[in-house]
């Protein structure tokens, strides 16, 4: 039976997994790995394929990574008129039959580097930038190489469901033990979100992926509904030209 994320209830986009087991990007501080999913046991709940499609935006891999059984991934979302693929792994992008999200700085990369894509396919839908108070020299590279061109940027925001002490001394100001969707985490401050957005106010491509410590439902949002109908005129116009 499909299990419906509750964080996109009510938004237009439905997800889907259709890989079993965990991920092996193994991403510090991914809920999908933390044992808290709302799929969890995932060894009776995935693949997670929805039924009803017509009307809604397809968000393929809210778990996992659709560069993970590619092929497989590609091929059991083929029925789907309208999806978008999520990945960690930065390659073939523009081999996807659909629009793409791409993490930059997954796992391990989170605080230490960003990549950056040599070419940008016509079919990057946005790069998500895993985003805390302590990396944002990693934030800044990102979002100034990709909106140069022309890529719009998607600040994610990290949240710890560990020890208070995964973060660094000097930012605990910055945080709060508090529910977010289903689960309760250290998050970010609306205050201190606020002081990392406004960095970027001068920039028309950079958003948030919800308002930290006001909303974090995607019907609040709208970033990917956006970001997925502008790509696909993109792609449609591009194709025209062919």
């Amino acid at each position: 039976m499909y299990r419906e994320n509750p964080k996109t209830k009510g938004s237009g986009i439905l997800c889907c997994i259709p890989q079993t087991g965990r991920c092996p990007n193994n991403c510090k501080d991914c809920f999908f790995q933390s044992g808290r999913s709302y799929l969890e046991p995932l060894d009776k709940n995935l693949p997670n394929m929805p039924l009803a499609l017509e009307g809604y935006v397809i968000r393929v891999n809210d778990g996992n990574d659709s560069n993970v059984c590619r092929d497989a991934v590609i091929k059991s979302t083929d029925h789907m008129p309208m999806r978008f693929f999520n990945t960690a792994i930065p390659k073939d992008i523009g081999g996807f039959p659909a629009p793409v999200v791409l993490t930059v700085n997954p796992a391990d990369k989170t605080d230490v580097s960003a990549v950056l894509l040599t070419e940008i396919p016509n079919n990057l839908m946005f790069v998500r930038v895993r985003t805390n108070l302590w990396n944002t020299d990693i934030v800044d590279t990102a979002i100034k190489y990709y909106t140069q061109a022309h890529v719009p940027v998607v600040l994610t925001f990290m949240a710890y469901w560990g020890e208070a002490d995964t973060i660094k001394e000097e930012y605990k100001w910055g945080y709060q033990f508090r529910k977010r969707t289903l689960n309760s985490y250290w998050a970010i401050t609306y205050e201190a979100w606020r002081k990392v957005m406004d960095n970027y106010a001068h920039n028309p491509l950079v958003y948030s992926c919800g308002t930290e410590g006001v909303v974090s439902a995607c019907k609040n949002c709208g970033n990917c509904l956006r970001e997925y109908f502008a790509t696909m005129t993109r792609i449609r116009k591009d194709q025209e030209f062919v």
